[in-house]
């Protein structure tokens, strides 16, 4: 032990301030939220063990089905419409020409400018009210206002487009970069050989892609799992969070719900531990795919 710490102390006294604080801040709350799923705590009282009963409920709660079933058609319609359009996007405008360049900056700003402000600003565009922007242009093609912000029927399309939009151009940038690995002397010889554009798409662009396609469909996938602000700033209430009918209620806005809201505790630690497995497991698939494809 004195050999070891002779040799390796003064790096064990550099390393020992970030464990202490990764143990205080990052691995203790999720081991007492892993007992509090275990338990029937409210705040106010101490913490009563119950095992499983709070799974148990859980997953009798018509609301958490509602909420899973939401949050994974968000995560669906999301993924594959912002890969799809950030791929054609790519392939459109993934030159070093100034106006390809700024295309790119055009849809990377949303990555950059978003948050509280920018959901405030879709909050706006879609007012029910007729000042709204989407209501303006429906009144000047001769339509009745319609409610974005309160018919369930319009929830899952407006966040969806809200998705979309924040997440293009991160995945057009990463596509451009994934295009422009691919040599160029694949492309050359395929010319040669009277290959055509979607020959070339098909045999050389979509193959030598595919890792990139995979990273970006399964972090878009686990990035849309953990949805929030957008449905709780378009759709949050003082009397729920789930907007009209629950149409906009996720999986976190659910946990965020009973939780802080309902101070039900316990439940929403269980709630956060069904959230961490399915996110494990889309991680899991990641890695798994990823793997697959650099053996290959």
């Amino acid at each position: 032990m004195n050999r070891v710490w002779q040799r390796h102390g003064r790096d064990m006294l550099l390393v020992a301030p970030f464990f202490a604080l990764f143990g205080l801040f990052g691995l203790w709350p999720v081991l007492r939220s892993a007992w509090l799923s275990l338990t029937d705590y409210h705040a106010t009282e101490p913490p009563v063990f119950v095992g499983l009963r709070n799974y148990a409920e859980l997953f009798a709660d018509e609301r958490f089905w509602m909420a899973l079933g939401n949050t994974v058609t968000y995560m669906a319609s999301v993924s594959a419409i912002a890969v799809s359009l950030g791929l054609v996007l790519a392939l459109n405008f993934g030159s070093h020409s100034r106006l390809h360049q700024g295309v790119r900056v055009a849809f990377f700003l949303p990555a950059v400018a978003g948050g509280v402000g920018a959901i405030s600003a879709w909050k706006w565009l879609a007012n029910s009210e007729a000042y709204g922007l989407f209501n303006s242009l429906r009144a000047a093609l001769g339509l009745e206002p319609a409610r974005f912000l309160g018919d369930p029927a319009w929830t899952m399309p407006l966040l969806v487009m809200v998705g979309v939009w924040s997440v293009l151009g991160y995945n057009l940038v990463i596509f451009v970069a994934g295009l422009r690995a691919i040599p160029e002397e694949l492309y050359q010889a395929a010319r040669l050989d009277g290959a055509s554009r979607m020959q070339q798409l098909l045999h050389i662009t979509l193959p030598n892609l595919r890792p990139t396609l995979v990273y970006v469909s399964l972090t878009g996938m686990i990035a849309s799992f953990q949805v929030f602000y957008e449905p709780y700033l378009l759709y949050g209430a003082v009397d729920t969070v789930g907007g009209p009918l629950d149409s906009a209620l996720m999986l976190v806005t659910y946990l965020f719900d009973r939780g802080f809201r309902h101070l039900d505790l316990g439940l929403a630690s269980a709630a956060a531990w069904v959230l961490t497995t399915l996110l494990f497991s889309l991680t899991w698939l990641n890695l798994r795919l990823i793997g697959r494809e650099g053996r290959r």
